[in-house]
């Protein structure tokens, strides 16, 4: 007896159940007896061969139909060996379809044992061997990518969420391939997050892909807080197994482009401030009154260079006492203050023993300072008698025929960034012409 009418009922149930499975799989699969005869064939098989079940279940061998006569012996010796091997065996051979066209396939046997561990059969799961070469090929793609490829490759997932970094991607995030999976961007990311995510949410929502955008960020746990632009590339993931095209996440692709940007950059500044003393000195040219020409100097070179610039004068170039200054210029003259600044003329600028314009007199060098605790109730421009809003300032002294003739001042505001050493070196250059004019306009 097989057991109650519930049990009976069962069977069939199990039946359909696995008939089900072996149909809905996405490989040829087959099998047979322990005589080679056929068993089973699913679905894909038919597809892929063309021989249905009622065709192929019940043959003996493949020989004659499924396998050329020619091929039949090295068929049959690589799929029964299987039933010695301890593991799966891989192999590839034709097959025949039913329109007697040849198809090279890659197959996986595996031998079928009952409980006491004897061989019944064997199955034989098979695709076309070009459909796994590319499978295998997109993986193997996608492994080189995420271990070997000097280009950074982060996949982030719907949330904005890393499900997978590359090796390079780690490196130059400072940080572990696993402990940024599944944590926001923002715990690795400064400055530039908002900006990377918003890329991704672009991409995410409309699907199309984004070249050649460059982002600049800083990393959290660098000491130095270095700037940093990589040129990233941005492309949705799908998935191609739906029946609609559902985001898996965004694949981000990057290089550190910093050095050729801020060489970029440097060569674009460079040139800009070459054609802008080209300028100042033609305009100068033609200034009957050399402080005049000085003066159009400043107006040109503070385009992108500064915010303000000051020309003091020693009030007796030949004694060089420091403190005697004159407030001589100002560019741009609108912004000058009259509670914080003296008009330009004969006024003394009440500097102190410590300022930065009497310590550049005194060293007969350039002075570099910035607001130590920058804020918009900070006293530190105010003390220095500069404008309000002055965060960084650079004094250089006018040298002319071996004599100091004054200081020249360029400041900056909030909105820029600290005096560097091209900085200097464009400013030690602009105080060059400058002296040389006001030195002609005290002989005349």
């Amino acid at each position: 007896m097989r057991g109650t009418g519930s049990q009976l009922q069962a069977v069939p149930a199990d039946s359909d159940l696995l008939a089900a499975l072996l149909d809905g799989m996405e490989v040829g699969l087959a099998a047979m007896d322990t005589q080679g005869v056929v068993t089973h064939w699913n679905r894909e098989a038919e597809r892929l061969l063309g021989w249905t079940a009622a065709e192929a279940v019940g043959r003996r061998g493949l020989e004659g139909w499924a396998v050329r006569q020619a091929d039949a012996e090295a068929v049959r010796g690589q799929l029964f060996g299987a039933l010695a091997a301890e593991q799966r065996r891989l192999h590839e051979f034709a097959m025949v379809t039913r329109e007697g066209r040849r198809v090279l396939v890659r197959a996986q046997a595996s031998a079928v044992r009952d409980t006491a561990g004897r061989p019944r059969g064997l199955y034989f799961a098979f695709s076309e061997a070009v459909a796994q070469v590319d499978l295998e090929r997109s993986l193997g793609l996608a492994e080189a990518l995420m271990e070997e490829a000097p280009t950074g490759v982060v996949l982030v997932d719907a949330d904005l969420r890393p499900a997978a970094v590359g090796a390079a991607a780690a490196r130059v995030l400072h940080t572990e391939r696993a402990a940024l999976l599944g944590h926001p961007l923002g715990e690795v990311l400064g400055d530039g997050v908002e900006e990377l995510e918003s890329a991704l949410q672009h991409v995410l929502a409309t699907g199309k892909p984004l070249t050649g955008v460059r982002l600049w960020t800083t990393l959290r746990h660098d000491p130095e807080h270095r700037r940093r632009c990589w040129r990233s590339e941005f492309v949705r993931l799908g998935s191609p197994l739906g029946e609609e095209p559902v985001p898996l996440g965004v694949a981000w692709v990057f290089t550190d482009a910093t050095e050729e940007e801020q060489a970029a950059q440097e060569s674009a500044v460079l040139r800009f401030r070459a054609t802008q003393l080209r300028r100042a000195a033609q305009a100068a040219a033609e200034c009957e009154d050399p402080l005049e020409g000085a003066v159009g100097y400043l107006d040109f070179v503070l385009a992108g260079f500064a915010d303000q610039a000051l020309l003091d004068v020693l009030a007796e170039p030949a004694a060089g006492a420091p403190g005697g200054l004159l407030r001589r210029a100002c560019s741009p003259a609108a912004a000058l203050d009259p509670g914080a600044l003296p008009e330009p003329g004969c006024v003394p600028v009440r500097y102190g023993e410590l300022h930065p314009a009497v310590r550049a007199l005194q060293r007969v060098g350039t002075v570099v300072v910035s607001d130590p605790s920058p804020g918009p109730s900070s006293p530190w421009a105010a003390q220095l008698r500069w404008p309000a809003g002055t965060v960084h300032g650079l004094c250089v002294v006018l040298r002319s025929r071996a004599r100091t003739l004054g200081v020249l001042t360029f400041l900056r505001g909030p909105g820029r960034q600290r005096f560097d050493r091209a900085a200097v070196a464009y400013a030690e250059d602009i105080a060059t012409r400058v002296a040389a004019a006001v030195d002609l306009a005290q002989k005349v």
